[in-house]
């Protein structure tokens, strides 16, 4: 958890814009889902807010101080605060639900993670020493955000793709559907399946 201080510190820089460019980092965004539509928490309620999930994952050699870590949406409010120690390829999954606890215990408006369904941002940032460091970002799209659609890393680090295993989408604006499922605290192994095009007489061809 982030102490008082450094918090207070955060907000000011991020109202001031004096918040440095966005540098490399081990700690990375991995997936999440902006539009739930069931119970992904567990709770035993479906919710909007708490249902929301980020995971990170720590991409390093080695295990990774998670003090100082944390997450926002685009406008930059604290969401949640990393704590503890993370293990090389660990992930941390963060519910909307526990950022709602985090958000009451540290004094900030209560919205959860609050990712936007009509398109937003997911920041991931790192306050240390009186500075405050944009580590890792991925801007989303409203078709990205729909019902129980996943935005995630290919492979765990790889390129990021739309998870639409459970609300396939067809339309054309990029990132286009994999048919891969959300996998919330575990590895993004899915593959892709092309869609392959052909003519109506090709068709015929193979399945008469």
């Amino acid at each position: 958890m982030l102490k008082t201080f450094t918090l207070v510190h955060l907000l000011l820089l991020l109202l001031t814009g004096l918040v440095p460019a966005m540098a490399r980092a081990e700690l990375r965004l991995n997936e999440f889902l902006a539009g739930p539509a069931r119970d992904w928490d567990g709770s035993g309620a479906i919710s909007t807010r708490d249902d929301e999930w980020v995971e990170v994952w720590n991409e390093g050699p080695g295990s990774l101080d998670l003090t100082g870590y944390f997450i926002t949406d685009g406008d930059t409010i604290p969401r949640f605060g990393l704590s503890g120690s993370l293990v090389s390829q660990g992930r941390v999954l963060v519910f909307g639900s526990q950022a709602v606890e985090w958000e009451r215990a540290n004094g900030f408006p209560v919205f959860g993670l609050s990712l936007g369904n009509t398109g937003d941002k997911v920041l991931l940032w790192h306050a240390v020493s009186g500075d405050t460091t944009l580590v890792d970002q991925y801007v989303y799209l409203a078709h990205e955000a729909a019902t129980d659609r996943g935005v995630g890393r290919g492979g765990d680090g790889g390129a990021w793709r739309l998870l639409d295993g459970l609300n396939p989408y067809s339309g054309t604006t990029p990132p286009l559907g994999s048919g891969c499922l959300p996998t919330p605290g575990t590895p993004n192994s899915c593959s892709p399946t092309p869609v392959l095009k052909a003519s109506w007489g090709r068709l015929k061809t193979l399945y008469r």
